[in-house]
């Protein structure tokens, strides 16, 4: 999650699916970003976003934006943010007695786990470059936290 669903979300989408492709785990997953704010439903990704991902042969073109909704927040089992404003306000459409899966996304990058992913948006090209270089580190992480809580998915990707 992100604040508008045109940058960072929209980003990690794309690096993890091409993770799990490269696993052969995308039939284990349903990954989809959005952002907490609707302003841009219907929009593709920042073109910058989509460049940037374009050497990597990750084509995040086709992603619209879209605003989280209710039923998307029950829907997952794992919801990840890019930073505190966004994960504050993920926690609030929860009761306060549901413990749900929100996690920042550099949460599981050893020595990274306050920090957030900076929203490139006001910046120049370098900006989207750190964070698809941030975004492919997280991705990788949180599939190796994945893998020891759920031990078939190292299983079957080989890992075991």
């Amino acid at each position: 999650m992100c604040y508008e669903n045109i940058c960072r979300s929209p980003m990690a989408e794309g690096v993890f699916c091409d993770l799990l492709v490269r696993h052969d785990l995308r039939h284990f997953f349903s990954v989809s970003s959005a952002g907490t704010v609707s302003y841009q439903e219907g929009s593709p990704p920042d073109d910058r976003a989509i460049a940037v991902l374009q050497p990597l042969g990750i084509d995040i073109s086709s992603v619209r934006a879209r605003g989280v909704r209710e039923l998307d927040l029950h829907e997952y089992d794992w919801i990840f943010t890019m930073d505190h404003e966004n994960y504050e306000e993920i926690l609030t459409f929860f009761p306060s007695h549901e413990q749900p899966r929100i996690h920042r996304v550099l949460e599981f990058v050893e020595g990274r786990s306050g920090d957030e992913v900076a929203d490139p948006y006001y910046g120049a090209f370098r900006e989207f470059e750190g964070v698809a270089e941030e975004l492919s580190l997280a991705c990788e992480q949180i599939l190796e936290r994945m893998f020891e809580q759920y031990p078939y998915l190292a299983q079957h990707s080989g890992r075991s």
